[in-house]
């Protein structure tokens, strides 16, 4: 088999085509997710093609579950395939037959070395304090030589001699000696493929020409490459990818990602933290990526903007109040109705099966400029669903002392004579009312708005009056008004 440093075939002038390849053994970790992404951008900026593929060969860990949930993330932000998805274990007899055809042209081989005899020869390697490499002497035997009926698996034959040279569009040159692989297992003992001889089947029979993925697998393309240019030998037409592996994704404090930076499924996003799709694009795309000094970008942008060749080499940081204050930004950007609909599920947890839609959608202008995730919208929701007797938080029950719902009773005989309630003209009532008595106008407003919500934080209490109507901002304030003090009204 020829080694050294050729690339194969040119895919320049081959239309390009990428690919997201999951395994479903548990949900689209963000990791997984940026990988998609940057999949996804490739091709749209190139006017290829995007295509997925299940990597479902481990059937003790791949469930349904997990591969509806990758379908699902992938579809809430938008990256789904271009292509129906290809499922890798469908595809076992195919990889299979190319193993056959490698064993048939000599360059794979079977190997007959048992499971103890390897687990002898590493230990040595151990103990000599030397790098354990397979050196089967079934490797040139003759098929004559083959035991009858006893196990084997099939092993590829790495080249012994010369380099290997990738130039990877992050990494840019690596060379990997060819000494330094090793004759790995194509097909196992019991005939089913390796993840290693399956992927390279699947990418080349999917047109794949660009292999965009995390910087682990960078030891597998020198791997891969080993059955792809013995393939291309054999009979043509499989020529190498270019390669771009873009480093993986570290927590603020440089660690590698976990659970506690905030490394979750793309589901705990959406659904516990309460984020849009759009924000979660965004910040994905920055991770690792830039455009001079543009933190908004929109997809129209990215996908404009994008170039595999700009992604750092070093590894990213996610920072999840990073990602929090960008999707408070596209809150306020976002429709007031889209937010409404996303927002009343929320408004069940609270206790509002069924909120009045209307209502919701004319508060979100003033609800949304304060809110970082759907989560902090639906609690600011929750005083227009409210019914008497409001419940009050500790702070705005210390707010209404006797003093306090005295000015309460003033406020609701001066609104009570107030036909016009619009911003402007409640506006001018209270701050004339405020002058009469002398105060300025958080006297009276802060037990108004604790006597109309139950809290301390609102919306300005002008919105709020005209959020809940006239009837209903009168029967609070009255409630509150005539409450003992101490008391829940």
């Amino acid at each position: 088999m020829a080694s050294g440093s050729a690339t194969g075939q040119s895919t320049e002038k081959r239309p390009v085509v990428t690919r997201f390849a999951p395994s479903p053994t548990g949900f689209l970790h963000i990791g997984g997710a940026r990988t998609a992404l940057f999949n996804w951008l490739y091709a749209r900026r190139n006017g290829g093609k995007y295509l997925l593929r299940i990597e479902d060969t481990d059937r003790a860990r791949s469930t349904d579950a997990a591969i509806d949930a990758i379908f699902d993330g992938l579809s809430w932000l938008g990256l789904d395939g271009d292509e129906e998805p290809v499922f890798q274990f469908s595809r076992s007899q195919r990889h299979a037959d190319v193993a056959g055809q490698l064993l048939e042209a000599g360059h794979a081989y079977r190997c007959y070395l048992t499971s103890e005899e390897l687990a002898e020869r590493r230990k040595k390697a151990q103990e000599e304090r030397r790098a354990f490499r397979i050196d089967s002497e079934w490797r040139d035997a003759d098929s004559a030589s083959w035991p009858e009926d006893a196990p084997y698996v099939v092993r590829i034959k790495a080249p012994r001699e010369g380099e290997t040279t990738i130039e990877d569009r992050v990494q840019g040159s690596i060379t990997v000696q060819n000494s330094e692989l090793d004759d790995f297992i194509i097909l196992r003992s019991d005939g089913t493929p390796t993840y290693m001889l399956a992927v390279v089947v699947d990418d080349r029979d999917m047109g794949v020409t660009h292999v965009i993925r995390g910087d682990d697998h960078i030891n597998n393309a020198f791997r891969q490459l080993v059955i792809l240019r013995a393939m291309d030998a054999i009979e043509g037409g499989w020529p190498d990818p270019e390669y771009a592996h873009i480093p993986l994704i570290h927590g603020a404090d440089g660690a590698k990602l976990s659970k506690r930076h905030g490394a979750l499924g793309v589901d705990a996003y959406r659904d516990d933290m309460g984020l849009l799709p759009e924000a979660v694009f965004n910040y994905l795309l920055r991770l690792g990526w830039g455009h001079g000094d543009e933190e908004i970008i929109s997809r129209d942008q990215a996908v404009e903007w994008f170039d595999i060749v700009n992604v750092n080499k070093g590894a990213s940081r996610f920072d999840i109040a990073k990602l929090q204050n960008l999707n408070a930004h596209y809150i306020r950007e976002a429709d007031d109705a889209r937010l409404a609909q996303l927002v009343a599920p929320r408004l069940a947890g609270h206790g509002y099966e069924n909120p009045d839609m209307d209502l919701l959608t004319q508060a979100m202008p003033v609800l949304k400029v304060r809110a970082k995730d759907l989560n902090e919208l639906a609690e600011g929701a929750v005083f227009l669903f409210a019914t008497r007797p409001l419940e009050m938080t500790e702070k705005a029950q210390a707010l209404l002392t006797d003093e306090a719902r005295g000015r309460l009773a003033a406020i609701h005989e001066r609104l009570s004579g107030e036909s016009d309630w619009t911003l402007e003209a409640l506006e001018t009532a209270l701050k004339a009312m405020a002058g009469d008595l002398g105060l300025g106008l958080g006297k009276l407003a802060q037990p108004l708005r604790a006597a109309l919500t139950g809290q301390t934080t609102s919306p300005g209490i002008f919105d709020v009056l005209v959020l809940l109507g006239r009837e209903e901002s009168l029967a609070r304030i009255g409630a509150q008004a005539q409450a003992p003090a101490g008391s829940q009204a």
